[in-house]
This record gives C-alpha cells, sequence and structure tokens, in this order.
C-alpha cells in the first residue's frame, strides 16, 4: 500500500509542533505589545483632548494663552481695526492661500472670515506654533500687528496668516465650538 493512499493521522509530534508555534506565537505577541503600546499618547494628553475656555473677561484687544494638547492656544479678541485690516489683504499678498481652518473646508481660502469664527469674526482661536521650526512667535509684533517668531523672523499678520519670513503656512486654526456666548470648546 501506498503511502499517499492512507489517511494521515495527526502523530504526537505534530501536536508538539502546533503547540510550539502557538506559545512562540504567544511570546513574540508580549514581548512586542510594550513596544506598541509606549506609541499611544501619554495619559495627560489624552487628558487634555477638549478643554473649555471661558472668553467672558476677554476684553477687545486682548488675547488668552491656554494649553491645549501640550500646545499654547491663543483665544484673541480683535479690534474694530484688526478685523478691517484682514479683510483688506488680498489674497495674492499672502504667502499661505489656504486657511488651514480645521472647522471649514481644507482647501478654503486664507480670508479673514475663514481665519475666524463664524458669526464671531472678532474672536479667532490659534495654535501658537510658528509652522517654521515649532518655535512660539510673541503677541502683537511684528510689521503687520499680529505674531512675531524672533527666532528665524517668521512675520503673523491680525488673522494669523504668514507674510514675511521662513515660515511656509499660516498658524493653524484647531477644532472649537461656542458651548456658550462666552465659553469655547476646543479639540
Amino acid at each position: 500500500m501506498a503511502h499517499s493512499d492512507t489517511t494521515a493521522e495527526p502523530t504526537r509530534r505534530d501536536f508538539l509542533l502546533l503547540t510550539a508555534g502557538a506559545f512562540g506565537a504567544v511570546g513574540v505577541a508580549s514581548v512586542a505589545w510594550p513596544f506598541i503600546d509606549q506609541m499611544n499618547p501619554d495619559a495627560s494628553t489624552r487628558a487634555l483632548a477638549s478643554i473649555e475656555v471661558d472668553i467672558s473677561a476677554l476684553q477687545s484687544g486682548q488675547s488668552i494663552t491656554v494649553l491645549w494638547r501640550g500646545k499654547p492656544v491663543v483665544v484673541r479678541n480683535r479690534t474694530d481695526k484688526e478685523i478691517e485690516e484682514g479683510k483688506a489683504v488680498k489674497l495674492e499678498e499672502l504667502k499661505d492661500p489656504i486657511a488651514r481652518n480645521a472647522n471649514v473646508d481644507p482647501s478654503a481660502d486664507a480670508t479673514d472670515a475663514n481665519r475666524s469664527a463664524k458669526d464671531k469674526e472678532n474672536i479667532l482661536v490659534m495654535v501658537k506654533v510658528c509652522t517654521h521650526l515649532g518655535c512660539i512667535p510673541l503677541d502683537e509684533s511684528g510689521e503687520f500687528g499680529g505674531w512675531f517668531c524672533p527666532c528665524h523672523g517668521s512675520q503673523y499678520d491680525t488673522a494669523g496668516r504668514i507674510r514675511k519670513g521662513p515660515a511656509p503656512e499660516n498658524l493653524p486654526v484647531p477644532v472649537y465650538a461656542f458651548t456658550s456666548d462666552t465659553k469655547i470648546r476646543i479639540g
């Protein structure tokens, strides 16, 4: 009788090979898990996934900086003059014509309206980190009266749009929503 004509029953060797393979896979997974798990965000970062900011004391021309996800976020109550200056800028004059606002269409133009809060154009919310090398710009500085990064000379206007210097993009606007007239939820 030929070997191919018989049906082979599992042997003890087959069982041992299968068991050893299963233990090996469990061992590899248990060694790999700490490396994979350490790539998750820190618990303190996850806790700050969204924050609520009270802007009731924020007067026209003032700004506050809050920490969100480990980054400084500026909330500015712009003056009428700053809003008018922002609206007067032509898109052709901008280095970055994209709004960089997570609350509008990703391809939206960097008009003043697309950078500020809808129906509350005096309120501006932005991540205050220079898009060149991650420095923190100074408030109300530079040629355009917005933000100035002294490290490499990037200058942003009153709507947070890059106007001069090596920074390639406008300051990003995070996801935010007004929960009331005086409170903003960021994130």
